[in-house]
């Protein structure tokens, strides 16, 4: 089974080069499952109902979200409402939303499941205990499991890898929007890549306009503002074998101007 995972869409740009790149790939890869990080795709910062709507639309199974879950109100109906929009599982219990979903494709249970990192970012429950918790009572319930782990520090996110090897498909981390090269298969058959990147103008800091965020390492909280020059797509496909619930082949995906691109 192949899962296409999309890497954070930032503001417009990132919306543009998802909507061009997205269908063109689920075809050409015969992607069966597509994955989507929109938390960024409003401008930048959280994501609307009407947005959550069109990735759907252009191809995306399930749209996962992160620290800027809550950031548009007018999403908090859509959060309990959609069983493919999820957020973070390790926020508070009784927070709206759901932390994972279950989609069957072929007769394959797969869930897709988000976590929030505690390193860097703000207090939420421990994600190791709340993966760990959530495997031991609901591994009955689907046949591969994928994790969107939403982290700031690098070596949280590996450690999460290690710590789910051989008990998910696939980990890949979201959050810093710049992709990184280490995309692999950890000894017991987890797929794993730090972080997919994002979709987004890669001629800015992380997606934001330089001016707008060079003063901010000088002390001065400015606002940010995306940038939303030429888009590019930054994804990871992985091949997962059904049988035994192993990756057997994981691709960084990169099309456009800003990176190197992965032929595909």
């Amino acid at each position: 089974m192949k899962i296409l995972f999309c890497g954070d869409v930032v503001g417009k740009s990132g919306r543009t080069v998802l909507a061009e790149a997205l269908p063109r790939l689920k075809k050409e890869l015969a992607a069966d499952l597509v994955i989507v990080n929109g938390e960024n795709a409003a401008h930048g910062f959280g994501l609307t109902p009407k947005l959550y709507q069109s990735f759907i639309r252009l191809g995306a199974d399930a749209v996962t979200l992160g620290n800027h879950s809550f950031d548009k109100a007018d999403i908090n109906e859509s959060l309990n409402s959609e069983q493919t929009l999820i957020r973070p599982m390790n926020y508070p219990e009784n927070t709206i939303g759901h932390g994972f979903c279950i989609i069957e494709k072929n007769g394959i249970r797969i869930c897709v499941a988000q976590l929030l990192g505690k390193v860097f970012m703000r207090p939420v429950e421990d994600p190791f205990k709340t993966i760990d918790s959530f495997i031991q009572s609901h591994q009955s319930d689907y046949d591969l499991l994928i994790v969107d782990f939403h982290a700031e520090a690098t070596a949280e996110k590996i450690g999460m890898g290690y710590f789910l090897d051989g008990r998910a498909s696939l980990v890949i981390g979201t959050h810093t929007h710049t992709p990184t090269a280490d995309a692999r298969i950890l000894p017991n058959g987890t797929g794993y890549q730090t972080d997919a990147g994002m979709c987004g103008d890669y001629d800015s800091v992380i997606g934001m306009t330089v001016a707008s965020a060079l003063p901010r390492f000088s002390g001065i909280q400015q606002r940010l503002i995306p940038a939303e020059q030429t888009g590019t797509f930054c994804g990871t496909l992985a091949d997962i074998d059904t049988n035994t619930g192993r990756c057997v082949q994981i691709t960084p995906i990169r099309i456009g101007p800003h990176l190197i691109n992965t032929p595909v």
